[in-house]
């Protein structure tokens, strides 16, 4: 008979200082990815798309076994999960799980850096009633995001915490594919693994741990390289350094044959990370030093220029719609530039109503209250229209659905504004030219994101800069303004020492 997998998802990855919530309705919607679905609906949610459970259901499939939906859910990064959308989906996932008893092994697709307004470890709580309702002795694994904050009662609650290796995270089917592999150790009579936890004693800023730039490429490389038979699998997670609670930061998992096999390897990443801790760094812009530095550059370049901004990231927090990047494009009068996404409703809905060719004076953005922030207030001419409806099927998104509610390209001057209703990510070429935008006919692209857009836009960017204008999500996290962290824990690399 075939192993009886139940399988299920619940990811958020939440900046505790953001300006505003996720509730249930965001969940409901998805924003970039897969929206809330239960039960069968689950296999086709997922299909094709670049998540865990996509990953995990394929290879399971491939392995004959008996896969048994429950529930998936994720929502954009935001604020606290409310309590009503945390109990709501994590009862629901329980329950489900319950009901497909008796079964040999649970997988769960996981963030890692929840906070609901009622737990401050999301995933630590959601492990522990799974673990409560399938008891002791059934297997259960979770894939991780990479800024998963890992937390003991995690460890303790699942038989392997398992991360993605990739930011911007084109693995996270892959993640789910690993995920199966391990599961498969287990079923087959593998008895269960030593665990070794390590907490990094610093924060590292989201913006320079791209893996492929150092030190991480070479943190990652000899990660892969202590894998194998005595240590089954290992996962070092650079954190989600947004969260303020004591257990917020970088971590490293193992799971070996025995205590020793674990300890090694996990003492020997974390030493590695720790070594490291200096490399952490990289060139930030003031935003109009950032323009006219991308001015300069496209001057002789044949491919875009490209920006991030990095503080309004919706992919940390962030409701992206600052307008400090807006601002710094009008004022160094640039050509051939477009940004997205900005976010905000009741221009949208202004835009649908005038129509194409018409002008609006619009007071644009800014409507999160961030300190240092405002709106544009201007004329501008609607280019074009659109649903938000299209595939975003660049490498980090990898195929998802998107639903970015009715959007809308705005032109001031050379500076065109892929406007929307709902946020996302911009991190995806699809997402420019769903508003007739095309990403590689422009000398300047300006996108809110931190490192997923270099996945689709690196291939055809002349150079990247990293522009730190009013938002959410502080280039360096020893600017938030924490109270809640460990003693001891430094609060960027070589930064001061909370508490």
């Amino acid at each position: 008979m075939s192993p009886r997998i139940a399988f299920g998802g619940f990811l958020h990855e939440t900046n505790t200082f953001a300006p505003s919530k996720a509730e249930l309705e965001h969940f409901r919607q998805g924003g970039g990815w897969p929206s809330l679905a239960t039960g069968e609906a689950v296999f086709a949610a997922i299909h094709n798309v670049n998540v865990g459970a996509s990953g995990f259901v394929e290879a399971g499939r491939e392995r004959g076994w008996t896969l048994l939906p429950t529930l998936w859910a994720a929502a954009t990064p935001s604020a606290h999960v409310t309590a009503e959308a945390f109990e709501t989906i994590t009862c629901e996932l329980v329950d489900r799980i319950r009901s497909a008893l008796p079964c040999d092994a649970v997988f769960l697709d996981l963030h890692g850096a929840m906070v609901s307004e009622a737990f401050e470890d999301g995933e630590g709580e959601v492990l522990a009633r799974v673990r409560a309702a399938i008891g002791p002795d059934i297997p259960l694994v979770a894939s991780l995001d990479l800024h998963g904050n890992v937390t003991a009662l995690m460890v303790e609650m699942a038989d392997a915490l398992i991360a993605y290796r990739t930011y911007p995270h084109i693995d996270m089917a892959g993640t789910g594919r690993r995920s199966a592999d391990y599961l498969a150790l287990l079923l087959g009579g593998e008895a269960r693994h030593a665990k070794a936890f390590r907490q990094i004693p610093f924060l590292i800023p989201i913006a320079w741990q791209a893996t492929a730039m150092e030190p991480c490429r070479t943190i990652y490389r000899e990660l892969a390289a202590l894998e194998g038979e005595a240590v089954p699998t290992l996962s070092f997670l650079p954190g989600f350094p947004a969260a303020d609670f004591p257990d917020c930061g970088a971590t490293v998992v193992a799971y070996g044959r025995t205590q020793a096999d674990a300890d090694r390897a996990a003492d020997a990443v974390a030493g590695r990370v720790i070594a490291s801790e200096s490399a952490f760094d990289g060139k930030v812009y003031a935003p109009e030093d950032g323009v006219r530095e991308a001015m300069r550059l496209a001057g002789a370049a044949t491919r875009p220029v490209v920006i991030s901004d990095t503080q309004d990231n919706p992919g940390a927090g962030g409701d992206s719609d600052t307008m400090g990047m807006v601002r710094a494009l009008i004022a160094c009068q640039a050509e051939r530039a477009a940004i997205g996404l900005i976010v905000d409703p009741a221009a949208a809905e202004q835009a649908h109503a005038a129509g194409v060719g018409a002008t609006l004076t619009l007071s644009l953005g800014a409507k999160s209250g961030i300190a240092g922030d405002a709106p544009v207030t201007a004329a501008f001419l609607v280019e074009r229209l659109s649903d938000g409806k299209f595939i975003a099927d660049g490498p980090f998104y990898g195929g998802s659905r998107m639903n970015l509610g009715p959007c809308a390209c705005l032109r001031i001057g050379g500076v065109r504004i892929v406007l929307a209703s709902r946020k996302a990510q911009m991190a995806d070429q699809a997402m420019y030219r769903q508003v007739g935008i095309e990403p590689r006919d422009q000398a300047i692209l300006v996108n809110k994101s931190s490192v997923h857009f270099r996945a689709d836009f690196e291939p055809i960017a002349e150079a990247i800069l990293v522009c730190a204008a009013p938002g959410p999500m502080p280039v360096s996290p020893a600017s938030l303004p924490w109270r809640n962290l460990r003693k001891g824990l430094r609060i960027a690399p070589q930064g001061p020492v909370f508490g």
